[in-house]
């Protein structure tokens, strides 16, 4: 077993996530402690600011490098807080483009994470393991989803088939078959532009409780236009950057709505790309396990329970705690880089084979 801190900063950019796991990298051995230290909000804009311009951000960039230190030091004090000694960090950094390949369109496939991993290694004295998502965008996968392996290793007692899904900025889905079979993917748009939304409407960073979407009604027509989006029947592999539906919530009119009434469409649409999502696995679930923000939304979680069929719980109804799974994941995922294990399959990324990832900053001992 090596002892690991995973570190996680997502696609909310609210803050970075630090959880201590032991594991090998195929089984979990102990769950230690875990914590959230949230960014503050002049680093939330610089790193937003970053997403909206990401296209044409040249590497040198002076806001570029100030960001990527600030988010480094947040990195390095969220280690330092958890006051314990590991063999290894995984270090996943703040992705600012993901842009991975789709059929019928010809560019060239790109994932883009920030972050100073030798920065960090040489902050904390540990080694770090970073990049893990380039390998598989190189090989013609979609660097995305990374967490599944983790899931699987996780939910290994629990009844399957099953599905595990996290809503972030983005929401993702695990679908884990009896015997072993994983599918994942992204579902579409989940809490960021809920917290755009929110952002715009109210000031605040996020839509606390979910009242203001729980005191609207969703459009129908608004969401009929969101439904036609194509991304939501094609079939996987696929994935999403942060703002791929920006232009579509434009042009759907969600911008003409209500403060409330715009909150709650937005928690609908959610809801409809995670039913459209379960039309594409090999068998329903028994239940959905959900884990990420949107679980501590009411109104999310009430859009879910009447958009699908089965059971819809937070995580914890398993014993997982929902706020770490990502950055437990990113241990494990260290694990697995450190000891050249695979950690993107053809079921979860379409990688064209299970592949090898990530690169290492200083060395075990």
């Amino acid at each position: 077993m090596l002892r690991t801190i995973g570190l996680m900063s997502g696609t909310s950019l609210d803050g970075v996530d630090a959880a201590y796991l032991e594991t090998d990298g195929e089984t979990i051995g102990r769950i230690g402690p875990r914590l959230t230290l949230p960014y503050d909000p002049a680093l939330r804009r610089a790193l937003r600011g970053l997403l909206d311009r990401a296209d044409t951000l040249a590497g040198d960039d002076p806001e570029l490098l100030d960001a990527v230190k600030r988010l480094t030091d947040r990195h390095g004090e969220a280690v330092e807080a958890l006051r314990l000694d590991a063999d290894l960090i995984g270090f996943h950094g703040q992705t600012i483009l993901h842009r991975p390949p789709v059929a019928g369109r010809n560019f060239t496939p790109f994932t883009w994470q920030v972050g100073d991993a030798v920065s960090l290694a040489k902050r904390t004295g540990m080694t770090v393991a970073h990049d893990f998502r380039s390998a598989d965008v190189a090989a013609g996968g979609q660097g995305a989803p990374l967490v599944p392996v983790f899931h699987r290793a996780l939910a290994a007692p629990l009844p399957k088939p099953l599905a595990i899904l996290n809503l972030g900025g983005v929401g993702n889905v695990t679908w884990l078959g009896p015997d072993g079979e994983m599918l994942a993917f992204d579902t579409g748009p989940a809490n960021g532009p809920l917290d755009d939304w929110a952002r715009q409407h109210t000031g605040k960073d996020y839509d606390a409780a979910g009242k203001l979407a729980l005191a609207g009604q969703a459009d129908g027509a608004v969401l009929g236009r969101l439904m036609a989006h194509r991304y939501l029947t094609a079939p996987p592999p696929k994935s999403l950057d942060r703002l791929d539906f920006d232009r579509a919530l434009k042009e759907a009119g969600a911008a003409e709505l209500s403060a409330a009434d715009g909150a709650a469409t937005l928690c609908a649409f959610c809801a409809v790309c995670v039913a459209a999502a379960a039309r594409l696995f090999p068998e329903p679930p028994l239940q959905w396990l959900v884990a990420g923000g949107g679980r501590r939304n009411p109104a999310i979680m009430k859009a879910l329970a009447g958009a699908l069929e089965e059971p819809v719980r937070p995580v914890e109804v398993a014993g997982w705690d929902g706020d770490a799974l990502e950055a437990q994941a990113f241990g494990l995922l260290a694990a697995r880089v450190a000891r050249k294990m695979p950690i993107t399959f053809p079921g979860t990324t379409g990688a064209p084979r299970a592949l090898t990832g990530g690169r290492i900053v200083g060395s075990l001992l």
